[in-house]
This record gives structure tokens, C-alpha cells and sequence, in this order.
């Protein structure tokens, strides 16, 4: 599992919290902590201010107070929680996994708990209500997808087309043949597919 994991583990950069305009940045490694800030001031006597860099291994930083306050200032607390778990090696691997292995693996879980898993990260709701994901869900739940669905897919997007009864699918494609746009009905989960 460790060959899964790349370098940096981890890394921010901001701004710091008014009035403070410094810009700063913070990495975890394999090996350590970075910590780099440069001084942002209209003041003369900071114009000539050179950036600060500050290494150290990962046991330094989880004693080290002064860097860790900093880091919880800056970044909040939170951040300071992830990082010291970092250093102790609790690592989340599945951040580390390709958009496509997780996909790969969400089509696994039943439609409630992807719902669930959405609302754990921000990439995680990225990929759970991605266009991929729902095709994946399409042609799980049915055997062949027509060429018709697959391209009225590209117009109303997969996860309408997973919502929607095949015989409101059935209609929708004959309109469109026709040549008539008509809004595409939704149903709930459940309904005839």
C-alpha cells in the first residue's frame, strides 16, 4: 500500500488571515515538513524581506509547537489534525487512488451509500455525481444501452437518464426523432427501468 502513496503526501498555500497578507505554504512529505512564507507589506523597511524556509522530519514537527500553532493559525485546525495524523503514518490511502479506480469502485455500492460517500469530501461529491459515474450506474442496471439512449445521454446528462422510466426514455427518443424537444421527465428511484 505505501507504493501508493506520492510525493507530497500533502501540501497548502494561502494567504493569511487579515490583516496579515503573507503568503505561505505547507507540505507533508515522506521524509518531513515544509514550511514557507514570504512577507507581503507595502511598508519600505519589509520590501526587501527574503522568503523563510523551515525543514523538518516529521518527529520535529509533532514537537515542535511554534510550527504547529502556525500551521493551525494560518490553515485552521483541522488542517493541523490532518497533517499530525500524517506524521504519525495514518494515511488515507483512498486520496492517493486514480478518479478512475474509485469509480471503479463506488459502481460497487448501493445508490444510498454513494449518496452517503458524496457527502464525506469535495472529491468524493465530484466523482459521485460525475457524468461517468452515472453511465457506469446506466449500464450496470440495464443489460444493452441503444445508441439512441447513449446519445440522448450526452444531451440531458447519465444521471437523468438513470431517473427516467424506459417508457418515458421510449417517448423521448421518438420525439426527438421527430424532431420535437419536449423537457425530459423525471422519476423517482425505482421506477420501471
Amino acid at each position: 500500500m505505501a507504493s501508493l502513496l506520492t510525493d507530497p503526501l500533502f501540501e497548502i498555500s494561502g494567504v493569511g488571515r487579515p490583516p496579515n497578507k503573507n503568503f505561505y505554504y505547507f507540505s507533508v512529505t515522506k521524509k518531513g515538513v515544509i514550511w514557507r512564507w514570504w512577507k507581503i507589506s507595502l511598508r519600505a523597511v519589509d520590501r526587501y524581506s527574503r522568503p523563510g524556509e523551515v525543514k523538518e522530519s516529521h518527529q520535529d514537527f509533532l514537537d515542535d509547537s511554534w510550527m504547529q500553532s502556525e500551521v493551525s493559525v494560518v490553515f485552521g485546525h483541522r488542517i493541523l489534525l490532518y497533517t499530525k495524523a500524517l506524521c504519525h503514518g495514518h494515511y488515507d490511502y483512498l486520496d492517493h487512488l486514480s478518479d478512475s479506480l474509485l469509480l471503479r469502485i463506488i459502481n460497487y455500492l448501493e445508490l444510498e451509500d454513494v449518496e452517503q460517500l458524496g457527502q464525506t469530501s469535495h472529491r468524493f461529491r465530484q466523482l459521485c455525481g460525475s457524468e461517468q459515474f452515472w453511465e457506469q450506474a446506466v449500464r450496470k442496471c440495464c443489460n444493452t444501452v441503444s445508441d439512441e439512449v447513449a446519445s440522448l445521454a450526452l444531451e440531458v446528462g447519465w444521471r437523468r437518464i438513470f431517473f427516467t422510466s424506459k417508457l418515458q426514455l421510449q417517448k423521448l427518443i421518438s420525439q426527438r426523432a421527430a424532431g420535437q424537444q419536449g423537457p425530459v421527465p423525471t422519476f423517482r428511484f425505482g421506477s420501471s427501468h
